[in-house]
């Protein structure tokens, strides 16, 4: 075999396919697991699982996917990296992660979050592949890394996993890169992003901003793309198809046509242009996303012919535009970024055709946006979906959807933000409607509108208007028309363009035409009338927006072309009065009118249109006119500069750099004089004021492009600095200076200009003045300085301004002054203000100076930082008290410091982080103190904390403890710190997914930790200054830091595992190295800290973490060598550890590994030390056992099984039984009671309760501490509490004679020691009830199982055990097996009731056995040879029960197929538990299992001794209770009577009564003698039977009675004869108590040997008229052949059933009830009967698993009921054999014998 040799590329895998390694070099792997490959050789690799390396092997090379990987060399280690981009690995580590919990998830059955989760994966794993394809435009994977990231923080957060905190560019933020601040502020964007997330995927609800997406929200423009793939529509013509935007709520188009010439062939017009018809509608804006309602529509024009249903011809007028239809489509959803529409999907906009040839398509498009029909089909399918940005932006990041060819759709009018270098000249031009007489004509005119742009001259401008995007410019427009129409409205919109040159000298013209259908009219008809307006006013103005109504002009058609004729006219009724009276037009009307060509105004007709301009170079303002153009009239410039100010914003704006030329131009030219100084200055604030509006905020840009490329007024800071000043100082005099606010807040522009003007002037002077400038900028701060100490009210919003915008002018200020110089003007701005005044201002005022580059200079720092640190000092003193908004500027202020100091770049930082720690480190951990953890700064302050500290060197410590002068300052400083960061680790005041921010913090802190304990050990170790308390500090936070939660690795994902390895190390390895350290240094101090320090160690030890465990064990041996040399013994310790160890282990804490190492540690440690060896075994062996129990007690707390759970504690209770530590034992005393009370075992709760009385005494001694469970009481006051509950438990659960012997112990108690006898007499009468119950209520057996446990599989509690359960009331067997198979679902079945070998016992796997045994009967004491009642003896047979007995039948020698009973032997198994049933448990071990036999003489003994008692028993029923029904002692006499069984007797007299057997058995003489005298005693029991059943009988049942007593002389007549007389004292003399007691005596003999076999006695009850059965019962005689029992009858009998056999069956079942019951009782439980009858016969196969089919053709069932107490025998006519049979149950056995 050729050498394994180390990989070089293949170092990285994924698994394809699972892999079953075989041996102990194998590695077994299964689907998608890594593994890290470390050397390979023919076709196998070497490796280890990524997740585990303790995990390695060797595998098949094909079973494993390698990738690509990077190989990092760090030290001497070699790390791994996967060689993919940043995003994909993190998806990949994802889905791993997710896809392990989304299998736990399933399995815990939490099917919602499944199905979220894993769609959630799915969409993860799909753009995963598209991240591999390596094919996504650049604009498609900004879009799709967003999705991405966004998702995976969702998924993370509603799987509450650890939040993944990014930068900018949404890539995964290094915290080992990253400052603490910069760290903290990273969690609260993803923590807030991530909550915004959330609530939009789980909410539907609209929000404020109509639902629009964060994303497009955060965008100031927007646009939407439009693809139209097709048109569909039966037209015949070409049309026109204008589309755009449309608000139907204010029934207005928002945006420019986008026009589409469709041919009549059903093709465009242009065929190139077939798939890309692409449009962009562009410059949305928030406003126009916050419209109620958008709606995409297209305006349909046919070309051609007026009427549709004229025929095509030359007759026919052609070319004419008429309405058609429109499409309409809502896409409010899609531009709103409510919907995902891909660019693929399409969709459908139905079209609808005018219904009439005049309806205007305007009124057309508001019907359908408010009714939607039918469109049959016909319609747009378009593609669109919604982009961020403007057109320059989604070129960039769209380029596959908008490229140069995709044609841009504007919006009508100007977007919500002009964009610098965005130079519009755009007229927009509506064609509103008109109004037109028919003068000569006898039906209306069909208006065509014919529009020219035309110059002075009347020459048309070509190309000058465009009838929508998309399509050429033309020279002419001619409208819609509308077929005779009085009054047409079109609302047509085109957008007219001219040169910006040529605008004041254009005009348009409107010409008015009647157009007729057919071509030969229309060809003669001339313009009518016409109407013009000029687009530039006279003073120069642009025409106003808005509708124009135009004078109509009628005249000659050449006339109306001629511009002379009425260019010098009025063009709107506007400008004169009443035109419509017909009036002459000013003085040219007498002209025109006069001659014979002239135009005259029609006062019949009328036109609108309205008007948009948009452009950036043609003002509608005649102010801000003459200011641009203030030469031509200087008299008017102050008026002009005054008027700049009411000038709209947006006109001011679109000539921002002609406006400020003029400006400056005006001071520059003025500079020698002040008169315009002041002006100019306001007029300049104005427009700084303008552009700080969020409107003009992208103006900003322009502002400064102008600075630095165009502004070059040298002279202008002098100026401008002269009128700041004066303002300044007018303000500080408490004078009245308006414009002072305004100025304050356009400070930054103001020094922008300022700076700007004096290093163009320093250029050209070369530095000239400068020493001058610095003067008046140092006068200029004075100046601000002397506002900021004022006290005058008016200055009060002054003072705050100049808070405010002072830092903004830092940046400009520092290029033309020196930094420190600047530092100390700002200083001595912030020392000027008054204490206690403005300090929220004051404070945001230092913040902007700390972000500021003028802050990163070390200089600057020296003077700013210590007047900061002296604010921040005060603002910090009172941070919990403070308002909450100045808190919180407070800390962010000093998170700003902290941040700039982490910086690299920013110069020395040592002595400003000592000067921070030395001023604030205390103030913050006393602020972190008394911060409560609920406040919403508390994160904040720990994030400075922690700053703080991660800034610190050992010199800053080292310095920082030197501060404290006194011994007690520094233990002071140390104990408040040491229990701040317990605090803070104990509770965490981050969110628990803030992962990486805690451990960032933990880091911190172990540092800070190791410091001060080298603190410690320096100055508080020695005798003299040794500190208990501070030392006992120290160690419980060093132990609540290594036991934190965040911490424990073992609790998290692999994958979350190896991160934090990776990047923090096992932290708690260090932490616990110091620890030991530590205490190794106490030296003879170790024993102040025992037994106080033995929990926490103790819990440190727990940690799962073998060499922490080794390293610190140990402790645990010193001290006990510890105390034992200090007390002789270490008894502290012991007790400790033990009542430690519960609760740990209890908690999670241990394992089997920490009891292996605690025993091998503790024991190698006392080898050194033979003195204290024994005593240190006995601990090792104590604190093992506890061990185990407590491991098997937290195995079961979370299993299902509450028996487990029951066991578990049992074992814990005895164990701390024995080793008296009763307070543990109390404590799973009330865990056991309530596992019962859950089960509802009352009887067993009672049981266990009773455990705790016995701890107490009838005194008046206080309870021990680890008794008082209901506050502080005394013993007896405790006791009586107890037993009242306990009392209360066994009435519920019908141990009534339990409740009755702790009623007497009470009324003992209240009778003779308290002397309460209203008690007592309460007590009394509960006992008096109780006595009744026994008597007179029901109270079924409840049936015992054997259940075994076998198989190494189990725990040890259980492993080849045997235990008794005591089932519940009418439990089946079946239904006990079942709920314990539920509880063991792996676990197999044993069919068998015999114990199993070795090779089941020893097999890994689990088996159970289970089957039912009898209660062995144990009579107390005082109950023997006295006449008890059958209820309290029936008591006894299922309580107070210690051994069982399960019996089966065997054959054995040679078998008599005639007589049975001579070859029947009964095997029999006799089971003894530790503690008698019930008890604290409804089971118990058998302790002993014994195995006897019994010969078939003996099993014939027990059958008689059964068959008697069961007559004496229903004798002592019948004279108890004459009310009962005669039927069942009528069916048992008469059994047993009857001639047909006397073979019975004939079977035992063959089987035994032989000579051949007495001598072949010469032993069993006394047993023969037993088996005569109790078939002798079976006559007088008999006798007194039916002498009671003649007493009782009715007259219909006379002659049954009759034929009885014929029967029973014969049978007297036979036995007496054989067996000799026996007799019994005469039953009917009541009075004599001899009789009574002579027949009791006689039932005790045959109870005392009876009771061995368990049997139980039939109880007959009253039972209801309506509820007998049938005298024939079919179910019975119809499946007793089928059944099967233990022994089967011979197989030569024939077994026949009869009527009487038949009404045995039927009185079999109604036997089964105690002697005394109640009437309704009674009559619900036989409600259930007939039900039951099948099953429950059926119930002995699987009872006994006795089923043996060959033993005889029919077997005798056993019918013992689960639901009803069971009878033990029962007898059976055999007709046709001249025999009766017996059969007698015995527990899982039946007993087939002759009766006598």
């Amino acid at each position: 075999m050729a050498p394994w040799t180390r990989t070089v590329a293949e170092r990285y895998g994924v698994v394809k396919w699972n892999f079953n390694g075989q041996g102990q070099q194998q590695l077994s792997l299964e689907v998608g697991e890594t593994v890290h490959i470390q050397e390979e050789c023919e076709g196998w690799y070497r490796g280890y699982l990524a997740k585990n390396k303790t995990q390695n092997g060797v595998f098949p090379a094909s079973f494993i996917h390698v990738k690509e990987v990077v190989i990092e060399e760090r030290g001497d280690d070699e790390v791994v990296i996967l060689a993919e981009m940043p995003l994909v690995k993190e998806v990949t580590t994802t889905l791993r992660e997710w896809g392990s919990i989304w299998k736990q998830l399933y399995v815990s059955n939490k099917e919602v979050r499944v199905k979220q989760v894993q769609r959630l994966m799915w969409e993860l794993m799909e753009w995963r592949s598209q991240l591999l394809s390596g094919t996504l435009p650049t604009d498609e994977y900004k879009e799709l890394k967003q999705k991405i990231t966004s998702k995976i923080d969702y998924g993370n957060k509603i799987l509450e996993l650890d939040l993944v905190v990014r930068d900018e560019n949404d890539n995964i933020l290094d915290p080992e890169k990253a400052s603490v601040i910069s760290l903290f502020r990273a969690h609260q964007d993803a923590t807030a992003t991530i909550n915004e997330r959330i609530k939009e995927e789980q909410s539907n609800v609209q929000t404020e901003h109509c639902g629009i997406s964060a994303r497009i929200q955060s965008s100031p423009t927007h646009s939407l793309y439009v693809f139209v793939r097709n048109f569909v529509c039966r037209i015949g013509e070409d049309s026109e198809l204008f589309m755009s935007l449309y608000d139907p709520v204010k029934q207005t188009i928002i945006s420019e046509n986008y026009l589409v010439r469709w041919g009549s062939g059903g093709f465009p017009k242009e065929i190139e242009m077939l798939n890309n018809l692409k449009v962009v509608f562009t410059d949305l804006g928030n406003k126009d996303l916050s419209r109620e309602k958008i709606y995409l529509i297209c305006q349909i024009v046919r070309v051609g012919r007026m009427d549709l249903k004229e025929s095509y011809s030359k007759k026919f007028t052609h070319g004419l535009r008429r309405p058609f239809g429109v499409a309409v489509m809502d896409i409010s959803d899609i531009i709103k970024g409510k919907i995902e529409c891909d660019e693929e999907k399409q969709f459908f906009i139905p079209f609808s055709p005018v219904s009439a040839e005049n309806d205007f398509l305007h009124t057309l498009l508001n019907k359908v946006t408010a009714s939607r029909g039918d469109s049959g089909g016909q319609g747009l399918w378009v593609t669109m979906k919604a982009l961020v940005g403007d057109i320059v932006q989604i070129r960039k990041e769209y380029p596959h959807l908008v490229d140069r060819s995709t044609v841009v759709a504007r919006k009508l009018g100007f977007p919500e933000i002009i964009m610098p270098g965005d130079v519009r000249n755009d007229i927009y031009l509506t064609l509103q409607g008109g109004d037109f007489d028919k003068y000569n004509k006898t039906t209306q005119k069909n208006v065509e509108v014919i529009m020219w742009v035309c110059d002075e001259e009347g020459k048309v401008i070509q190309n000058s208007i465009c009838l929508g995007a998309g399509d050429k410019p033309v020279s002419e427009y001619r409208s819609v028309i509308y077929y005779q129409m009085k009054q047409p409205r079109w609302m047509e919109t085109f957008k007219v363009a001219v040169p910006l040159e040529e605008m004041h000298r254009i005009h348009l013209r409107f010409m008015f035409r009647h157009r007729s259908s057919q071509e030969s009219k229309d060809k003669s008809e001339k313009n009518f009338a016409m109407a013009f307006v000029r687009l530039m006013k006279e003073d120069g103005t642009v025409l106003q927006d808005g509708l124009h109504d135009l004078i109509v002009f009628k005249g000659d058609s050449k006339r109306m072309e001629d511009v002379s004729s009425y260019l010098s006219l009025p063009s709107t009724r506007h400008h004169h009065g009443d035109l419509h009276k017909g009036t002459a037009l000013s003085r040219s009307s007498s002209s025109l009118s006069g001659g014979a060509g002239g135009l005259s105004l029609s006062s019949r007709d009328s036109f609108t249109i309205s008007t948009l301009v948009c452009s950036t170079k043609l003002t509608q303002n005649v102010g801000l006119l003459g200011l641009l153009k203030w030469r031509t009239r200087p008299e008017l410039l102050k008026e002009n500069l005054e008027k700049l100010k009411i000038i709209d914003g947006e006109e001011v704006v679109k000539f921002l750099q002609d406006t400020l030329d003029a400006l400056f131009t005006i001071m520059m030219e003025h500079s020698q004089t002040d008169d315009y100084d002041i002006l100019v200055f306001d007029a300049l604030i104005h427009i700084i004021g303008l552009i700080a509006d969020r409107k003009f905020q992208h103006f900003n840009t322009v502002l400064e492009a102008y600075i630095k490329q165009h502004f070059s007024a040298t002279l202008a800071y002098k100026k401008l600095m002269s009128v700041l000043k004066r303002y300044l100082d007018v303000s500080s005099r408490g004078e009245q200076c308006e414009p002072i606010l305004r100025t304050l807040k356009a400070l930054e522009y103001i020094f922008k200009f300022i700076v700007r003007s004096r290093m163009l002037y320093s250029q050209l002077y070369e530095g000239k003045e400068q020493a001058e400038f610095e003067d008046s900028l140092k006068r200029l701060f004075e100046s601000i300085n002397n506002l900021m100490k004022t006290d005058y009210t008016t200055t009060l919003l002054n003072r705050v301004a100049a808070l405010k915008y002072l830092p903004t002018v830092l940046q400009d200020v520092e290029k033309v002054f020196d930094g420190k110089l600047l530092s100390q003007l700002l200083h001595d701005f912030y020392s000027c203000i008054p204490p206690e005044k403005l300090q929220k201002q004051k404070v945001l005022s230092m913040t902007e100076i700390v972000s500021s580059h003028l802050f990163q200079k070390q200089d600057c720092r020296d003077i700013l930082l210590p007047m900061m640190l002296r604010e921040l000092r005060v603002a910090l003193a009172s941070m919990v008290d403070g308002p909450h908004d100045e808190r919180q500027n407070s800390l962010e202020l000093l998170n700003n410091i902290l941040e700039v100091l982490s910086r690299g770049n920013v110069g020395k930082t040592f002595q400003h982080v000592q000067d921070i720690v030395v001023s604030l480190l205390c103030i913050i951990n006393r602020t972190v103190i008394t911060m409560g953890r609920e406040h919403k700064l508390i994160s904040r302050v720990m994030a400075c904390m922690t700053a703080i500290l991660s800034q610190m060197k050992d010199q800053h410590y080292s310095a920082y403890l030197e501060t404290f002068t006194r011994n007690s300052d520094l233990v002071d400083f140390l104990m408040e710190s040491f229990l701040l960061f317990k605090e803070l680790i104990r509770k965490h005041v981050y969110p628990s997914d803030w992962m990486a921010m805690i451990m960032v913090q933990n880091r911190v802190f172990l540092r800070a930790i190791n410091i001060y304990a080298d603190t410690m050990n320096q100055k508080f170790l020695n005798d003299n200054s040794f500190e208990v308390q501070l030392w006992n500090n120290y160690f419980h936070l060093a132990v609540a830091f290594i036991t934190q939660e965040s911490l424990q690795l073992q609790h998290f994902s692999p994958t979350k595992r190896n991160k934090i390895l990776v990047k923090y190390g096992d932290m708690r390895q260090l932490i616990g190295f110091a620890i030991r350290d530590m205490w190794y240094k106490l030296g003879i101090h170790k024993i102040c800290f025992i037994p106080d320090m033995v929990g926490p160690i103790l819990e440190m030890t727990l940690i799962p973490e073998e060499d922490l465990r080794k390293a610190t064990i140990p402790i645990f041996f010193d001290m006990i060598t510890c105390e034992h040399e200090h007390c002789g013994n270490f008894c502290k310790f012991e007790n400790e550890i033990i009542q430690k160890l519960d609760h740990e282990v209890e908690g999670g804490g241990g394992d089997e590994r920490y009891m292996q190492l605690l025993e091998s540690i503790l024991l190698d440690c006392v080898a050194e030390k033979p003195t204290l060896r024994p005593q240190v075994q006995h601990f090792v062996a104590l604190v093992k056992g506890l061990l185990i129990r407590l491991l098997d007690y937290r195995t079961v707390m979370s299993d299902d099984s509450r028996n487990n759970r029951m066991s578990c504690t049992v074992n814990l209770l005895n164990f701390y039984k024995d080793i008296n530590r009763e307070g543990m034992y109390i404590r799973y005393l009330y865990k056991l009671r309530d596992l019962h009370l859950e089960g509802e075992n009352y009887t067993e709760a009672a049981y266990t309760l009773q455990l705790h009385t016995r701890l107490l005494k009838w005194s008046d001694e206080m309870c021990n501490p680890q008794f008082e469970v209901h506050g502080s009481q005394t013993q007896r006051q405790l006791k009586e509490m107890l037993f009242d509950t306990i009392i209360d438990y066994f009435d519920k659960g019908k141990m009534w004679e339990e409740a009755i012997t702790l009623c007497k112990e009470l009324a003992e108690q209240y009778e003779n020691e308290i002397f309460d006898y209203e008690l007592l007499s309460k007590r009394l009468e509960k006992q008096a009830k109780f006595y009744e119950n026994i008597m007179k209520i029901l109270r079924p057996k409840p049936d015992y199982f054997a259940v075994g446990f076998y198989g190494q599989g189990y725990p040890p509690f259980l492993r080849n055990k045997v235990f008794i359960h005591r089932g519940k009331e009418y439990e089946r067997r079946e239904d006990f097996q079942n709920h314990l198979m539920s509880q063991f679902p792996s676990s197999v079945r044993l069919n068998t009731t015999t114990m199993p070998g070795d090779d089941i016992q020893d097999s890994p796997l689990q088996y159970i056995q289970c089957f039912t045994v009898q209660p062995v009967l144990e009579i107390p004491p005082r109950l023997k040879n006295k006449p008890v009642p059958d209820q309290i003896i029936n008591f006894y047979k299922s309580n107070y029960v210690q051994r069982f007995h399960y019996s089966r039948p065997v054959r054995k020698g040679p078998v008599d197929p005639n007589n049975e009973f001579a070859s029947m032997w009964i095997e029999r198994t006799t089971f003894t538990t530790v503690y008698k049933l019930p008890g604290i448990l409804r089971w118990f071990e058998a302790s002993d299992i014994k195995h006897t036999t019994l010969s078939p003489l003996e099993n014939a003994i027990e059958t008689m001794e059964s068959t008697n008692e069961k007559i004496l028993t229903m004798i002592n029923q019948y004279q108890a209770d004459w009310s009962l029904p005669i039927n069942p002692l009528s069916m048992l006499l008469n059994g047993i009577v009857d001639p047909a069984v006397m073979g019975g007797f004939a079977k035992y007299e063959k089987a035994f009564f032989t000579d051949e057997y007495a001598l072949e058995h010469p032993e069993d003489r006394d047993k023969l003698m037993r088996l005569k005298d109790l078939i002798a005693w079976q006559i007088p029991l008999l006798g007194g039977g039916i002498s009671l059943h003649g007493k009782r009988v009715t007259d219909d049942l006379r002659p049954f009675h009759e034929r009885m007593e014929e029967c029973f002389k014969q049978l007297k007549k036979k036995v007496e004869k054989e067996y000799g007389v026996r007799e019994l004292p005469d039953m009917d003399d009541r009075k004599s108590t001899r009789p009574r007691s002579m027949l009791r005596s006689y039932r005790q003999s045959i109870i005392s040997i009876s009771s061995l076999q368990g049997s139980e006695c039939s109880t007959p009850t009253k039972l209801h008229p309506d509820r007998d059965l049938p005298p024939e019962s079919p179910v019975w005689s119809s499946t007793l052949p089928r059944s099967s029992g233990s022994v089967s009858t011979n197989e030569d009998v024939v077994v026949t059933v009869g009527d009487a056999e038949v009404k045995l069956r039927k009185s079999k079942k109604k036997k089964k009830r105690s002697s005394m019951i109640f009437i309704t009782e009674e009559r619900e439980r036989t409600s259930t009967l007939d039900s039951k009858r099948l099953s429950k016969k059926q119930e002995f196969r699987s009872d006994t698993n006795l089923c043996e089919p060959n033993m005889g053709n029919v077997s005798l069932a056993n019918a013992n009921s689960r639901s009803l107490p069971a009878i033990t025998g029962l007898s059976l006519s055999v007709m046709g054999g001249q025999r009766r049979w017996t059969v007698l149950e015995d527990g899982g056995t039946a007993k087939v014998c002759p009766c006598v």
